[in-house]
């Protein structure tokens, strides 16, 4: 069980050549700057004279990966993975890369997003004999894959028309190194140039880890091959209009991350000054919640001209784990991730900064703690529209029954969560402070206009055949 009330994202993906250089290690601290996108699980996978060789686990990056295993991991060409499951639950046959035999080969298939349409995929699966392990998406696109002739360039444009939803894959066999995107971009995925090589990552600050000189953005619909000497591109689906999941710009990305060739860090700021001009308090002291809060929160205490303070601290150790509280901490669970600063807050009209409200229960925990640290008022200020639909295309949100948005006015939400005031950004402000036309972004959480067509009596895609203890 997850501490926190907020969306996740799937999962991360890196794929590098570079003859000559220790690849693996490369991907590792790739994954490293990716592991914000999934802490369930990790893995690596490496091919060398003709050979594939996969390390995967349970768990985060520095706990999967040690400097033995990474000694042993010896090849030119490498693709990596960090996982959060949206579909499949968190077992180890999930934790990617997914591996499956191609002939005489093999293939090693790392994928980020989730596909609307495995019903269709798995009647096109003959298995000749090797099962589906996996409860994944993921596993059956390997599938597929491994299904087709010719090179995997070759497999990858043939497989693509096949699916329908968002996904920006890695794959990699004995001999090639592939990369490919959903024709609506609704995942990111960047090609990065290394003094050696080249390389593919879902975020710049990927690229950043490792060295590599951000080139451009796989396009929507794109497939291509990396080597030691340049990308070789083929348009597999023609590019439908652009899509990129808004949510990326509000919450996942890295601060630090280019999307579009804008920066993160800055396009939050600006959503928190937007929702100050929308959403003015008065209030003595401007305070987000670490860290996705902070530049909204900044950039909210600039605007207005109420100070800016550090209220709340963040043990940032505490995320998703295998050792789950007792019963009474499950319930205090807020305050295992934040620590209010009395000293601080006591006797202040505090305006809190956050980027989304999901089911509520973090935003209640997190009011309540505040106002036992003596804060006079919390008027809380998110710096997103509500939450008032399902995601299909790989963040892990709940059906539209348990989001608060979809159930309640906003000053319902406000009572619920006994803030003293609520408000939200409206969709043209965050337009603005993306400084992009919102056409071009997925928005269906807060909309529900939905650019990839999703199974009509579909509440929450799921592929597991039985229940998982671990998500129960």
């Amino acid at each position: 069980m997850s501490l926190e009330d907020s969306p996740k994202e799937e999962c991360g993906v890196v794929g590098i050549v570079a003859p000559g250089r220790h690849v693996a290690r490369l991907a590792y601290f790739a994954l490293h700057a990716l592991q914000h996108r999934g802490q369930e699980s990790a893995g690596i996978a490496v091919a060398d004279a003709g050979h594939v060789m996969v390390q995967r686990d349970l768990g985060l990056v520095s706990t999967v990966f040690t400097e033995p295993g990474l000694r042993g991991l010896q090849g030119d060409s490498a693709i990596g993975h960090v996982r959060y499951s949206t579909t499949g639950g968190n077992r180890w046959e999930n934790a990617q890369p997914v591996v499956r035999n191609r002939g005489r080969a093999v293939v090693a298939v790392a994928h980020n997003g989730n596909l609307t349409n495995t019903e269709d995929l798995r009647s096109m699966v003959d298995t000749h004999g090797e099962p589906l392990l996996a409860t994944t998406d993921s596993e059956l696109m390997a599938a597929v894959l491994a299904a087709q002739e010719g090179s995997l360039l070759d497999a990858a444009c043939a497989v693509m028309p096949h699916l329908v939803g968002a996904y920006s894959v890695v794959c990699l066999t004995e001999t090639e190194t592939v990369a490919f995107r959903d024709p609506h971009g609704v995942r990111p995925l960047v090609i990065g140039r290394l003094e050696d090589g080249w390389c593919v990552a879902s975020e710049t600050c990927a690229l950043d880890q490792i060295g590599a000189a951000f080139e451009r953005e796989v396009r929507p619909g794109e497939a291509v091959r990396i080597t030691a000497t340049g990308v070789e591109s083929r348009q597999a689906l023609p590019p439908g209009a652009s899509r990129m999941c808004v949510f990326e710009n509000i919450y996942f990305a890295r601060p630090d991350t280019l999307l579009g060739g804008r920066n993160v860090w800055l396009q939050r700021q600006r959503m928190g000054a937007e929702l100050a001009r929308c959403a003015p308090a008065d209030a003595d002291l401007v305070v987000g919640l670490p860290d996705s809060g902070t530049p909204a929160a900044i950039g909210f205490a600039r605007e207005s001209g109420i100070p800016y303070g550090e209220a709340v601290v963040r043990n940032r150790y505490v995320g998703r784990s295998f050792i789950q509280p007792d019963q009474e901490l499950r319930r205090e669970g807020v305050k295992l991730k934040f620590n209010p600063l009395r000293e601080v807050i006591e006797g202040r009209r505090l305006v809190v900064v956050d980027d989304s409200i999901v089911r509520g229960t973090t935003t209640k925990q997190v009011v309540q703690l505040l106002r036992d640290a003596g804060a006079a008022e919390v008027h809380m200020r998110i710096s997103s529209p509500p939450v008032a639909w399902p995601c299909f295309y790989g963040i892990d949100m709940p059906d539209r029954a348990e989001l608060i948005a979809a159930q309640h006015p906003i000053d319902e939400v406000a009572d619920l969560t006994g803030c003293t005031s609520l408000a939200y950004l409206p969709l043209d402000a965050l337009q603005r402070a993306l400084e992009t036309p919102l056409e071009g972004f997925c928005h269906a959480c807060f909309s529900g206009d939905y650019p990839i067509p999703v199974p009509s009596g579909t509440r929450k895609l799921r592929l597991e055949r039985e229940p998982d203890p671990a998500r129960a």
